[in-house]
């Protein structure tokens, strides 16, 4: 009886860890990654807009608040995040100083699993 339990368990040792892992592959992430997500971008994709336009966008509920953190061109932007019923509505700025040019609004933010989730969308700055 210890040969049956000892090759069970080294059946069980064979195979792989990603084979147990929480989570199925999809999306921008696996598991709970999944779940944070990001929509409502203002302004829409290749909008055009004035420099130092206001912008937002909501991210889920099971995104880590203080994790959220955008950049354009490189550049941290100040945000205001505000806690919704289904989420966090998220706004800032455009930085002073980009005119006449395409601005990609880059986010970032962390979800339960501590996983790290990338998003963003592109706006046409005007003179």
């Amino acid at each position: 009886m210890k040969l049956k339990n000892m090759l069970w368990l080294a059946a069980l040792l064979i195979i792989p860890a990603n084979v147990w892992a929480y989570g199925e592959s999809a999306g921008s992430g696996t598991g709970m990654c999944k779940k944070v997500g990001f929509s409502e971008f203002s302004p829409i994709n290749n909008a055009e807009v004035s420099p130092q336009s206001a912008f937002s966008f909501y991210a889920s509920e099971s995104t880590f608040p203080k994790s959220i953190k955008v950049t354009i061109k490189g550049q941290a932007i100040p945000l205001t995040v505000v806690q919704k019923q289904s989420g966090y509505k998220v706004s800032g700025k455009l930085p002073d100083g980009l005119r006449g040019a395409f601005a990609k609004i880059n986010i970032e933010a962390k979800g339960i699993a501590q996983c790290e989730v990338t998003d963003g969308w592109l706006v046409k700055v005007t003179q």
